[in-house]
């Protein structure tokens, strides 16, 4: 089973969608500590503000059970957009802390008025994949969707996936042991957003 956390800011419709067009009927939309215990694996979506964020997992008493599966069960869990921005230590935007599941920080995108680009960062783009792995894999030709102003840095480059680009190189897919994260949105991905999924769902 795969629970789906409700906490208020993703785009959770959508993720179940893709889930039933890949055929995975094993998630579960809760909010309920209990069932996120049982769970085999975790999907934390994520649309909006960080400290929004950490504030509605507070509130909705889910940070003692996630920390419980992604230290001691040691369960897959997957961030996706914001939901990954708040699998680290905490971001720019404000001074709240995140979850510290992956040793990284989110930074603002900042850049001078001359250059041109735009934030908050948002389209479709390719990915540069700096290692394999069993979540995405040949990213050559594949492109996912992207919103979002802010961005993760991780301290070890061998927790980095893939990367992106927009100004800068910026860490789009990451892993540490059993924390994965997506910095794009694989529910508005198509094809690319479903494979990912499927690949999850199989770790």
């Amino acid at each position: 089973m795969i629970a789906l956390i409700d906490y208020g800011m993703g785009n959770i419709a959508s993720i179940q969608n893709m889930f039933k067009r890949i055929g995975n009927k094993n998630v579960i939309l809760t909010k309920d500590a209990q069932e996120i215990d049982q769970a085999e694996k975790i999907i934390l979506p994520g649309v909006g503000a960080f400290g929004n964020g950490m504030q509605n997992l507070h509130n909705s008493q889910l940070i003692d059970v996630l920390r419980k599966k992604a230290f001691e069960d040691k369960s897959p869990i997957l961030g996706i957009c914001l939901g990954m921005q708040l699998l680290t230590r905490g971001s720019e935007e404000g001074n709240v802390k995140g979850l510290g599941f992956l040793n990284a920080d989110t930074k603002k995108f900042v850049f001078d008025a001359s250059s041109n680009l735009k934030v908050p960062h948002m389209g479709w783009n390719y990915l540069r994949q700096k290692k394999q792995s069993e979540l995405i894999n040949n990213t050559t030709k594949q492109k996912f969707y992207f919103v979002h102003s802010y961005y993760v840095k991780c301290d070890d480059a061998d927790d980095v996936i893939a990367t992106c680009q927009h100004g800068i190189e910026f860490d789009c897919v990451v892993n540490h042991g059993n924390i994965f994260g997506a910095q794009f949105h694989p529910e508005k991905s198509h094809k690319f957003g479903m494979e990912l999924f499927d690949n999850f769902s199989k770790l």
